[in-house]
């Protein structure tokens, strides 16, 4: 008979997949930002709750805090270094004033992280307390990423466009949420089955919206892409009969040199 441990195993493996294409999903976005020399309205909110939430859970799965959770530590360590890549890309390709935001709150979240480290490790002196702090504000951080999206969801409603909430990132949200809530329910952990399980909701509430949302999306940006082509028809069209009104300073058109 398989034990429910190595049953777990398993699942908290999948789970690493799950999360390794929920951190890589992104990536057509990003290709489309460097492509456009501009962030354009993509919001910095979900990258930076993502590292911060990563940071933090990083330190719960360390053996000093949480013993027995390599797949804890080793798949958030992954996810520093990948959101650390698309923050960077971030500042390269946004204005002045983006830029100094998503700074400062990088700095903040460094700093917070380094000092709740600092703070578990002298004064918090058994693996069950250390579990118990970190866990509580891994919970916070990590429904703060699952709740990062919200500012994009209200666009979409807004807007009736979801052209700014990528549906990788939606799906892998969910999965991602779902595949971590049975890991932990396996062998009870509330720390990881509380948060994922309302990422679970907000990853279902996005796929919602998408399928809501996706035919007028598609008819938008048709008919901007049609705008756009008959801007370009009119400027070509325009062109000869501006060379052709053309005249001399003595009223004459150019190329009459007759006297």
């Amino acid at each position: 008979m398989v034990s429910a441990d190595a049953v777990r195993t398993v699942v908290g493996i999948i789970g690493n997949v799950i999360s390794l294409f929920l951190f890589l999903s992104p990536v057509p976005t990003f290709h489309r930002i460097r492509k456009k020399g501009s962030v354009e309205q993509y919001s910095p909110v979900p990258y930076l709750a993502t590292l911060v939430n990563c940071m933090v859970w990083t330190l719960y799965g360390l053996p000093i805090v949480h013993p027995d959770s390599t797949l804890v530590w080793t798949i958030n360590g992954s996810g520093i270094i990948i959101e650390v890549a698309y923050i960077t890309l971030y500042l390269i390709y946004s204005d002045k004033k983006k830029r100094l935001m998503v700074l400062l709150v990088v700095l903040v979240e460094i700093i917070f992280t380094g000092v709740v480290t600092l703070l578990v490790v002298t004064l918090v002196h058994t693996h069950t307390k250390r579990s118990l702090v970190v866990g509580i504000i891994a919970i916070a951080f990590n429904i703060m990423m699952y709740a990062a999206p919200l500012t994009v969801m209200k666009l979409v409603i807004t807007t009736k466009s979801v052209e700014y909430m990528p549906f990788f990132l939606s799906f892998a949200s969910f999965a991602n949420g779902l595949a971590w809530t049975a890991y932990a329910l396996i062998r009870f952990d509330p720390f990881i089955t509380i948060p994922n399980g309302l990422g679970t909701v907000f990853g279902l509430a996005q796929l919602i919206l998408y399928a809501t949302y996706y035919k007028s999306t598609q008819r938008q940006m048709a008919e901007r892409k049609g705008r756009e082509v008959n801007l370009s028809e009119v400027t070509i069209d325009d062109e000869p009969k501006k060379i052709g009104s053309r005249t001399t300073q003595n009223g004459r058109a150019p190329g009459n040199h007759a006297t």
